[in-house]
């Protein structure tokens, strides 16, 4: 399979599990709900922010408007580096690594985008609907949703590891490893 295939079918599938895995979620389980997977070690625990991990915000709803517009900036950048990668023959793993970091990126971005509009509210007392005459925001301001989370340590007040992610979230961190792992190849050192 070439390489450009790879990144194609990578981008794909990490935004298929990511989009799939948020949908059900949203349809299926009422703000703050859980289901415990594994005892004191991984929970599905549904939340939603505006886009910022642990859920901080800035500047409202230009603020939630800038987020997503520098997204879509940077997932262009992402887009380009990737092409140049695969020109330039850079090895697999590499190439693997940006194409999960752009999904990542985009899974994101289509939670932001759209879902304000696919969707009706989610609260602790109602499973939210898919495409419903009237969503809960306008484009461009929906909430990402995240339900993965792995209380590593929970002590009576505190918690080590406290985030609760996605796999958008999940595809940039292992993209970020792949490229830490194979730095030497992800940035070669020009030679002068």
């Amino acid at each position: 399979m070439s390489k450009r295939n790879i990144a194609i079918l990578t981008v794909i599938l990490a935004i298929a599990i990511d989009q799939l895995s948020k949908i059900y979620i949203k349809t299926h389980f009422r703000l703050g709900e859980e289901f415990v997977v594994f005892p004191n070690w991984f929970i599905i625990h549904f939340t939603e922010n505006n886009g910022m991990a642990w859920g901080f915000e800035f500047g409202g709803k230009a603020g939630k408007l800038f987020l997503t517009l520098f997204r879509l900036v940077a997932v262009s950048g992402i887009i380009y580096w990737l092409v140049q990668t695969i020109k330039n023959k850079v090895k697999t793993p590499v190439i693997i690594a940006i194409s999960l970091i752009l999904a990542g990126a985009v899974g994101n971005i289509i939670d932001s985008v759209f879902y304000g509009v696919l969707f009706n509210k989610s609260t602790r007392s109602t499973v939210a609907t898919m495409f419903p005459e009237t969503g809960y925001e306008s484009f461009f301001h929906g909430k990402v949703v995240d339900m993965l989370y792995f209380p590593i340590y929970e002590g009576e007040s505190f918690t080590f590891f406290n985030a609760i992610f996605n796999g958008a979230d999940s595809w940039i961190t292992i993209g970020v490893i792949i490229l830490f792992l194979f730095h030497k190849e992800a940035f070669p050192k020009k030679v002068a």
